[in-house]
Parts: structure tokens; C-alpha cells; sequence
């Protein structure tokens, strides 16, 4: 039987893919530390349904990776500290924890493993700003930090150094690596930290004037289920692909139109009110997915609108009406 590590499975795109995995018929380790990733009732269907082992540990210290067994046939690296609220409000920690993690990782890792690093659009996003990088955006375009000691750009730099020490310790080591550039991914036990759930949080609290940041901004949303299958597809290749966009660019929409896409499923009638966008984030995010389709034959099948109502009928379920957050909502 396959054995597949999942860092960071008790988060959001962590236990999709161990169900996945479970589903495929690996045998799953999680390890978290339960800063974000949580205990609930569904990791907890996963291990007793699947015997799936889960270890509680902090990946920042050397001592939890010393801990940790070799010979698994696929390595996952999810954890990091995301979400712009998190970024905002301690950018040190992201840049300490996200780096750590990822250079203990190449460290860790031995000669044959199989793995696939997390990574982000937000890396290129200063480009995008600048007006030097098109939109749709491949993996080909430039980077660039257009101010360093803005906080929102600690996770894209978090990320950037983990892309540069994986492409070069892991093609040292004799690894084979997959960095996949995950684009706007949303969908059910996301927490509140992202726009979907958080407008969905909010229509269900009913609120009025719905308030709607950066409404004219637009993105291109992927549903998770979308996303791990590309995940899993990339991580059969038999040749390590290197940096790849995963994401959805048949459905790009403007944050108006996705509060009234909210709204609609929630069937909540109220006035949009529109107010200015978060502070550095991108006006336009939409990748190219030629290179992820010429590798793959990967093509999303989730769209967006019966995406958004599995969310929101998730949210409804499990969390109920809150009428979330005060301040900007999040903008990734």
C-alpha cells in the first residue's frame, strides 16, 4: 500500500486531499500543529473511517521533523500561515514559520522522495500591480516585491524563498518535486479568513448594506475538489514538472458579482454597498493553465456557482449566521 505524509493535513486543502487520498486506497499520515488546521468532526470521520494516523507536531522545530519516519511514497507540504488577516496582523511570524517549515522540509527529505510544495499566485503579485506581468498569468513572468516592508507581502516572499530552496536542494538531493502556484481555492471548512466564506458568513447573518471591498476587482476562482485533482495529477508524472499554476481561468469574476452570486444562493435580498479595496491587493488575478493542461489533461469541473452553494450550504450547516468580520474583507 502507498504511504502518502500530509503536512498540514487538518487544514483546509490538507483533509480534502487526505480524503482523496484515503479514497485512492493510501495509507495517510497528518501531521499539524492545530494552529489553523482543527479537530473537528470530520478529521475525525476521516481517522476513525480510514485509520489515517495524525501526529501533533510543530514543523518550525527541528526535533518534530527528527521524529518523523521515512518512506513515504508522496510527500505533501501544505502548512504555512495564510490567510491576509494573518498576514496583516503578525507578517513576521508568516515569514518565520513558512520559511522554517520549508527549509527544515529539504533538509528532512532523502534521495527518491516525491514531493509537492504549496505555493501561491500572490509571488508574482507585485507584478501584476506593476504593470509587468499579463494577465492571464503563466509561470513563465517575472517576480518582483514592489515594497518589502508592506505586511501583505510576507506570505508571497514566505513563499518564494520555499520555491527557490525546493528547486535547488530538491534537484540536488535527487527529489522529485512539484511546486503548484494554487490560485484563489476555496471551498467547504475554509474558516473566515477568505472572501467566499467570509461574504457567505455575512449573508447569512443578513447583513444590510452588504459591504463589498474592492468591488470592482475581479478573480478566478477554483474549487478545492478542482484543485486536489490537479494536485494528484501533477504528482503521477513521471517527470518532476517544477513550478505549476493550479487553478480555475474558465471563470473569472469581478467581487461584485460574486457577493451578488452569495447573496442569491443565500437568497438574501439587500443593497451592495462597495468600498474600497484592502490595501496592496492585486486588481486582477487569473492564471494561464496551458502548461497544467499539456501536462495533465487537467480541466475544472466545478463551476463557480455550484461551488459557491456547496459552501455556503457547508457554512450553514456546520457554523450557522454570524455577521462576520468588521474590517476589510480578505482579497487573495
Amino acid at each position: 500500500m502507498s504511504r502518502a505524509l500530509v503536512l498540514g493535513g487538518a487544514g483546509f486543502i490538507g483533509l480534502h486531499l487526505t480524503r482523496r487520498l484515503v479514497a485512492e486506497g493510501h495509507q495517510v499520515t497528518c501531521v499539524d500543529d492545530f494552529s489553523r488546521g482543527r479537530w473537528d468532526d470530520e478529521l475525525a470521520e476521516v481517522v476513525s473511517s480510514a485509520g489515517v494516523e495524525v501526529v501533533s507536531a510543530d514543523l518550525t522545530r527541528p526535533s518534530a521533523w527528527a521524529a518523523l519516519p521515512h518512506g513515504y511514497d508522496q510527500i505533501y507540504l501544505l502548512a504555512a500561515v495564510v490567510g491576509v488577516r494573518n498576514v496583516a496582523a503578525d507578517p513576521s511570524r508568516v515569514v518565520r514559520v513558512n520559511t522554517l517549515t520549508a527549509l527544515h522540509l529539504l533538509d528532512w527529505l532523502t534521495p527518491g522522495d516525491r514531493v509537492f510544495f504549496s505555493s501561491t499566485s500572490e509571488v508574482y503579485a507585485g507584478g501584476v500591480t506593476a504593470g509587468v506581468v499579463p494577465v492571464p498569468t503563466d509561470e513563465r513572468v517575472p517576480v518582483l516585491v514592489p515594497n518589502v516592508a508592506a505586511p501583505r507581502f510576507a506570505y508571497g516572499i514566505s513563499k518564494l524563498l520555499g520555491e527557490a530552496a525546493l528547486l535547488h536542494g530538491a534537484a540536488a538531493k535527487g527529489c522529485h518535486l512539484v511546486i503548484g502556484r494554487f490560485h484563489n481555492v476555496y471551498g467547504p471548512r475554509m474558516g473566515a479568513d477568505h472572501v467566499i466564506p467570509e461574504m457567505v458568513l455575512r449573508a447569512l447573518g443578513a447583513e444590510n448594506p452588504f459591504r463589498v471591498w474592492g468591488a470592482d476587482q475581479s478573480r478566478a476562482f477554483c474549487h478545492v475538489d478542482d484543485a486536489v485533482e490537479a494536485v494528484l495529477r501533477l504528482m503521477r508524472l513521471p517527470e518532476a514538472p517544477g513550478v505549476v499554476n493550479i487553478g480555475n481561468d474558465t471563470e473569472e469574476t469581478n467581487i461584485a458579482d460574486l457577493a451578488k452570486l452569495v447573496l442569491r444562493v443565500a437568497r438574501v435580498d439587500t443593497a451592495l454597498a462597495a468600498l474600497p479595496a484592502p490595501a496592496d491587493s492585486v486588481a486582477r488575478r487569473c492564471p494561464d493553465l496551458g502548461l497544467l493542461r499539456r501536462l495533465t489533461g487537467f480541466e475544472p469541473e466545478v463551476p463557480l456557482e455550484e461551488g459557491v452553494r456547496r459552501t455556503f450550504e457547508w457554512y450553514r450547516d456546520h457554523v450557522g449566521a454570524s455577521a462576520g468580520p468588521a474590517e476589510p474583507g480578505p482579497r487573495r
